[in-house]
């Protein structure tokens, strides 16, 4: 597998998935070119107050260390302490009316040089995921449609187990609830050399306008008020505690000494937290809780 090209391809991604956001937004991404003292850098696309978008980024970052952090060895431990890159595309998007999800996705790239000088070790991971605030069948399924058309090519079994392990992931432990309603989830996804590894992560990658740029234009121009908003700042604390506590990659970022600012714009610019708020039973709040945040079968949803 040539790991050049590999990198041009997830370059190339961002500035495609960049120019489709920005048709839709109708406001340019900010671009912020950064270097790490360790090796390497990246570029993040970054939209703030946006006509669509109220904040949201699309990072590309290609770099490299001598010690392989923790959170890039859970399920390889032999490696850690290797030499290594790291490659990718990550963007997390909050828009501004509460009738339009929430989306995160992720694709990336890992080499490791494993400390008794073995062949190089490449491995990656990648998926993504829907985040709804008020929920619509049909959304759920034309996401998860696309995410299963994605990776259908490569077997038919990938989609049932790469949404499992999305739902495990993406589930706040802490509040015994699911983060959203999944979508795709893979990690540890290793090089055999046929390059197949790759042409999945890459697929998965391109599907993403396809899976989320259509509920946008659905939902966009619904009317919306204060109780819509406040639900949406509200859930958006679940968004972050998520993003803080649990997730590997924001962990990996920030052991890795990668730029802050790109790390953390995955935050939504406003969020609120109330104590031990609950939705009135039958409300459409209520229905995101009970029709929504539950582990499901949207291929088959009505």
């Amino acid at each position: 597998m040539n790991v050049a090209e590999a990198r041009d391809g997830f370059a190339a991604l961002q500035d495609s998935i960049v120019a489709a956001l920005g048709a839709v937004d109708g406001k340019p991404f900010l671009r912020d070119t950064w270097t790490r003292p360790e090796g390497g850098g990246g570029i993040s696309r970054v939209i703030e107050d946006g006509n669509v978008f109220e904040r949201g980024g699309v990072n590309y970052s290609d770099v490299r260390g001598a010690d392989l952090p923790p959170a890039a060895t859970a399920a390889r431990p032999h490696l850690a302490g290797s030499a290594w890159q790291a490659t990718g595309v990550s963007l997390v998007l909050h828009p501004r009316n509460p009738y339009v999800p929430t989306v995160h996705m992720n694709v990336r790239m890992f080499v490791a040089e494993p400390r008794d000088h073995g062949a190089p070790v490449i491995w990656f991971g990648g998926g993504m995921d829907l985040t709804p605030y008020y929920g619509f069948v049909e959304d759920a399924v034309h996401f998860h449609r696309t995410c299963r058309d994605a990776v259908q090519p490569f077997g038919a079994d990938l989609y049932p187990s790469m949404k499992r392990a999305c739902d495990d992931y993406f589930f706040l432990r802490h509040r015994r609830e699911p983060r959203g309603i999944g979508g795709l989830f893979f990690d540890d996804l290793a090089d055999d050399g046929s390059g197949r590894a790759l042409a999945l992560t890459q697929s998965v990658g391109a599907a993403f306008a396809a899976a989320y740029l259509p509920i946008v234009e659905r939902r966009r121009g619904n009317a919306y008020g204060d109780r819509e908003r406040d639900f949406q700042l509200y859930r958006r604390g679940r968004y972050v505690e998520f993003n803080l506590v649990q997730d590997r990659g924001t962990l990996f970022g920030l052991q890795s000494n990668g730029r802050t600012e790109a790390i953390l714009m995955s935050l939504p610019p406003k969020v609120t937290w109330r104590y031990d708020w609950r939705p009135q039973p039958g409300s459409p709040e209520a229905r995101l809780h009970t029709e929504f945040l539950v582990a499901r079968d949207w291929l088959g949803a009505p």
